[in-house]
């Protein structure tokens, strides 16, 4: 591994025993408490990941879903807790409409985030799961300084959820950066779910609460919805990648297209970030990877194709080698992409290693807010297709399409990587830029996470981050690409990255977020 920190940044890679990474400093020392306090990198994980429910509430919430991917000390183990549609949610509800919605109850799924929690404390954690969420429950009851980045996207929901009255009342007007806020009544929320061990949100008063909300305002939403709901444990795909694998949880996922790219370009060897050629054949793979995603990835029920079957080897080396020295003419894909995510890594000194995400999906959420209860609704159902021939068409009871994915590398069977980039379309993206960066050209977690990226947008057209040299922005022009250079850093998303060395762990938090990775 290389120690040197060629980009242009302030942070330096953390090397520690016991570590927490994500993208809000509090919900980071929630994590190391809980460590501290006896517990593992489960327990740090959850606490964590409570406490971003209160301190970075533009990205995710009670109401969020989540997946997770972590190796327990012995094996590799997948979560999916994301939500499914309710019954009601069928497609003749939305006829007339040419796209799903994206705010409002019609775009509400079941929460799975809560029963994430319960699952993997249940199975893992060695803390009560009550003492997970001391200091979330301290941070809405008694406030809370919010960050300059939350409190730049917090300010940008005063125009996309103004029509919302208990959206306004809970979240408006935007704070601050700096200022202190506080969410009492989310407080009490959460010491319901700590109290209940989670069983209050999908079958007691917080799920009446809920159901007869929706059903007075017109949404599909009920208690039978919440109390059918599952987290599902599922084995990890593999996608062998030179010496290591790239770990992703199935589809309805879209980790699949990390592992597709990364086969696509093992065919050709490692490609460099710094030359032309090098960036055309991973944005080449990248392309067909998103394609695939796009045309092909659902709710696993309902996938047509199997992973295995978009990962055979012989699919992979054909479409490999219709890469050439010019851009491919691929048709742009028509399902709606989000940004807005926070995802989070562990990892202890018995060895055990946590990746996790949890989101609203695209900022706030579908901009409903439970009245009294501080619960924010996430707007997941945007992730449906309403093309009753795709597999990926609404339907009730079915789990829509989703952006988020917690990535995790192996090597020769032995835990590597726990790390994620938080960021809608850019997240498939991003592993398959950090898998290079570490794996093919040896940088450290925080020098890979400081580089600059690249992003293949939906009509697959490129953005480059300030960074790459103009030579490569001319060479991919030269070769058919639609390039220009972006500035907004969100675009990118938001790395966060724990690899285990033979002495301990080190890791990298993004610069363009304003978390950290610490440990001790």
């Amino acid at each position: 591994m290389n120690w040197d920190q060629p980009y242009v940044s302030t942070r330096s890679p953390i090397c520690a025993g016991n570590m927490v990474a994500t993208s809000q400093p509090l919900a980071v020392q929630a994590g190391l408490d809980a460590l501290r306090r006896g517990g593992n990198a489960v327990d740090a994980a959850l606490a964590a990941a409570i406490t971003l429910t209160v301190v970075e509430p533009n990205n995710n919430g009670i109401g969020s879903d989540a997946f997770a991917i972590l190796w327990d000390g012995h094996e590799l183990v997948g979560l999916n807790a994301s939500g499914r549609a309710p019954m009601l949610m069928t497609l003749d509800r939305y006829a007339g409409r040419t796209t799903m919605p994206n705010s409002g109850w019609d775009a509400v799924t079941v929460p799975g985030a809560v029963s994430a929690w319960v699952a993997l404390s249940d199975r893992y954690g060695q803390l009560s799961f009550a003492d997970l969420f001391e200091a979330a429950i301290g941070y809405a009851e008694n406030g809370f300084q919010v960050g300059p980045k939350t409190a730049y996207y917090w300010k940008l929901a005063e125009r996309g959820y103004a029509d919302f009255p208990d959206f306004v009342e809970h979240f408006l007007p935007a704070p601050a950066a700096g200022e202190r806020f506080q969410r009492p009544d989310l407080a009490r929320t959460l010491e319901v779910i700590a109290a209940t061990h989670g069983a209050d949100f999908y079958e007691g008063a917080l799920a009446r609460k809920l159901s007869e909300t929706a059903q007075a305002a017109g949404g599909a939403l009920r208690a039978s919805d919440l109390a059918a709901h599952r987290a599902d444990w599922v084995t990890p795909i593999a996608q062998p990648y030179g010496r290591v694998s790239l770990h992703e949880i199935p589809p309805n996922g879209q980790g699949l297209a990390a592992q597709i790219a990364l086969a696509l370009l093992a065919e050709g060897g490692p490609a460099r970030f710094d030359e032309a050629a090098g960036v055309h054949r991973q944005i080449e793979a990248m392309k067909i990877a998103i394609h695939a995603a796009f045309r092909h990835f659902a709710d696993a029920d309902a996938m047509r194709l199997s992973p295995e079957a978009l990962l055979e080897p012989g699919s992979i080396a054909r479409a490999a080698a219709t890469i050439g020295h010019r851009a491919a003419p691929l048709p742009p894909v028509d399902l709606p992409v989000s940004h807005d995510t926070v995802y989070l890594c562990a990892a202890d000194d018995a060895g055990m290693m946590v990746s996790f995400i949890q989101s609203n999906y695209q900022g706030f959420g579908s901009g409903v807010v439970i009245p009294g209860t501080g619960i924010a609704l996430q707007n997941r159902g945007y992730g449906f297709s309403l093309d009753p021939a795709h597999p990926n068409c609404v339907g009730p009871g079915k789990r829509p399409f989703h952006t988020i994915i917690p990535g995790f590398v192996t090597e020769a069977g032995a835990p590597r990587l726990a790390f994620g980039v938080m960021g809608g379309h850019m997240q498939h993206q991003g592993h398959f830029q950090m898998v290079q960066r570490i794996f093919d050209h040896g940088e450290n977690p925080q020098a890979a996470s400081d580089a600059p990226r690249w992003h293949v947008f939906p009509d697959f057209s490129v953005g480059l981050e300030r960074g790459f040299p103009e030579a490569v922005a001319e060479g991919l022009r030269n070769r058919g690409h639609d390039v220009r250079y972006v500035t907004q850093e969100h675009i990118f998303g938001g790395a966060q990255l724990i690899l285990r060395t033979d002495h301990g762990y080190v890791a990298g938090s993004d610069h363009r977020k304003e978390g950290q990775a610490a440990g001790f």
